[in-house]
């Protein structure tokens, strides 16, 4: 039975990085050329994972793809906004998977304290648009022809959602360590588990 869970980097990291290599190698949905191994993926989950939650999909001990959110910017102003990453293993599409991890990961950054989600998408990529739109994430603009890989240009879409009314004096993001405990947390974690078709 596949369930959404809290990813791990020393247990995870290996798996998420064989995940992502075939988009590194093989397309253009990614503009990273070289591909990271576990140890790199370990450290990148390890620099983020105090305010961006990494969730993964894990069916029988293999993982069947991963989420996470991470800095939009780097300026205090945008401290309430999140750019959110989603990759399914390849022999995994059509089975909810990428619905269920974004069910899951979009709950969990409304409870941290999240104002608004970006998707940042290299175009054309129809399976990745539909399911931002799905979600309800709108496009918000085109910068063409801004990434060169493998001998093309490659336009590169904004798609945004509001996770929640923004307040007028917003608190500070709970960091993941300290609403990953909670029974809402928790909640938020099986909440994408019945989309998933396996």
């Amino acid at each position: 039975m596949a369930n959404i869970r809290l990813a791990n980097p020393s247990r995870d990291a290996r798996q998420i990085a064989a995940i992502y290599y075939p988009y590194v190698v093989n397309t253009h949905i990614t503009f990273e050329s070289i591909p990271p191994d576990g140890s790199e993926i370990t450290c990148r989950m390890k620099s983020q994972e105090e305010n961006y939650p990494w969730i993964v999909c894990e069916h029988d001990s293999e993982l069947m793809g991963f989420a996470y959110g991470n800095r939009f910017r780097s300026r205090k102003a945008y401290n309430w906004s999140v750019e959110t990453t989603i990759y399914v293993r390849e022999a995994a599409h059509e089975l909810g998977i990428g619905s269920a991890l974004y069910t899951t990961l979009l709950e969990c950054l409304k409870l941290q304290g999240y104002v608004s989600a970006v998707g940042v998408i290299a175009l054309p990529n129809k399976p990745s648009t539909a399911l931002h739109e799905k979600f309800g994430f709108r496009q918000n603009g085109i910068l063409p022809n801004i990434g060169y890989k493998s001998g093309n240009w490659y336009d590169v879409g904004m798609w945004w959602l509001e996770l929640q009314s923004p307040p007028s004096k917003p608190e500070e993001i709970i960091p993941t360590v300290d609403v990953k405990d909670t029974q809402e947390f928790n909640d938020a974690l099986r909440l994408g588990d019945s989309r998933i078709k396996i």
